[in-house]
């Protein structure tokens, strides 16, 4: 039973309100991840899940108890900290076993459940071991590990990646989704890399300002935001946004371009929205003029961001190799795939 529900779930610092009434249904078995800009209250939100934060207002239930004034041990959670939190004087079986003595749990059993968990963090050989004498990824797995050994209905997840290198934070994208699939337990994440957020989850709730802009499966999110914020925050390079031209006086090619992505949009339509990985290049002539800034080569790939007269903001394209030879200053011509274009009113709503 690994449920939880958030209804109408308020926090305020005083006159100040920081998350605004958050309604969440947590699905027993799923990998839900909280994502958005620093500031936006997605660790708040998970702190007050495992009762390191008092509720406001609103309801929280947990395996279809009640959560708000139990007290944090009694929830059935387990939380993972960005800083592992490791006691530097026990090993790494005595940092693992330690809530499990505290609950009075015989040495036995204590070693057998340690040991059959480092099996599944593949750290069995690392058990003699103390904190001083691990990389940053191995203290990440025994922090895991001493969520796990507690056997809990539902794990939270607080930034756990952001203090490894890039490789390091690869591999442990695989080993969390791995071991996901193995436990089928509940488990709510928490990171502001839009990366982690589509790898890993399988809803993904974007924060913004104290409230849930948009909650559903990663593609959906990404092909279909709900607005602006969304469409920005999800995606790299960040979705190219172009403005309607004016009514008189406009450029040739921002008109053209906006012709493209909008030609069937609604008249309320203000600004036009397209992924740049649909946004394909050709030789000058063959399309909108536009103008290389930069060229980015990557090698499997080339990153293009191109000026259009008339447009305020530069457009980026994702293209393969057949821009390797792109460099800046060259005029090249555009051709956006208009099938995949966005429409978003005034307001930064998507338009249907």
């Amino acid at each position: 039973m690994g449920q939880v529900s958030l209804r109408g779930i308020r926090k305020s610092y005083g006159s100040v309100e920081v998350i605004k009434g958050i309604d969440l249904e947590v699905h027993e078995g799923e990998f839900l991840v909280f994502v958005g800009p620093s500031g936006c209250g997605k660790s708040t939100t998970l702190r007050m899940i495992a009762g390191l934060e008092e509720i406001s207002a609103g309801e929280l239930e947990i395996a279809g108890q009640r959560a708000n004034d139990l007290r944090p041990a009694d929830r059935g959670a387990a939380m993972v900290f960005q800083s592992y939190a490791l006691y530097p004087h026990m090993t790494v079986a005595e940092n693992m076993g330690f809530s499990l003595k505290m609950a009075g749990l015989g040495r036995a059993e204590r070693e057998r459940q340690v040991g059959r968990t480092a099996e599944i963090l593949r750290i069995t050989e690392l058990l003699g071991r103390y904190p001083k004498e691990l990389s940053g990824g191995q203290r990440q797995r025994v922090a895991i590990g001493r969520a796990i050994v507690r056997k809990p209905k539902v794990f939270l997840f607080d930034e756990p990646l952001s203090n490894l290198d890039a490789a390091l934070r690869v591999n442990m994208r695989i080993e969390l989704a791995r071991l996901h699939a193995e436990l089928g337990t509940t488990m709510i994440y928490v990171t502001h890399d839009q990366v982690e957020a589509m790898t890993l989850g399988s809803r993904i709730a974007v924060f913004n300002k104290g409230v849930v802009e948009q909650l559903g499966a990663p593609m959906d999110l990404y092909n279909r935001p709900a607005n602006e914020f969304v469409a920005t925050f999800l995606g790299a390079p960040r979705i190219n946004l172009v403005d309607r031209p004016p009514a008189s006086g406009a450029d040739a090619a921002h008109q053209a371009l906006w012709d493209a992505l909008a030609g069937a949009a609604p008249a309320s339509a203000q600004r036009a929205g397209l992924r740049p990985e649909h946004l394909h290049v050709g030789p000058a002539g063959a399309g909108i003029a536009a103008s290389v800034v930069l060229a980015e080569h990557l090698g499997d790939s080339s990153i293009l961001h191109l000026r259009v007269e008339g447009v305020a903001e530069l457009l980026h394209a994702k293209v393969g190799t057949e821009a390797a030879e792109v460099a800046s200053g060259q005029t090249l011509g555009l051709v956006p795939d208009a099938s995949w274009a966005m429409a978003f009113d005034a307001a930064g709503r998507l338009l249907q």
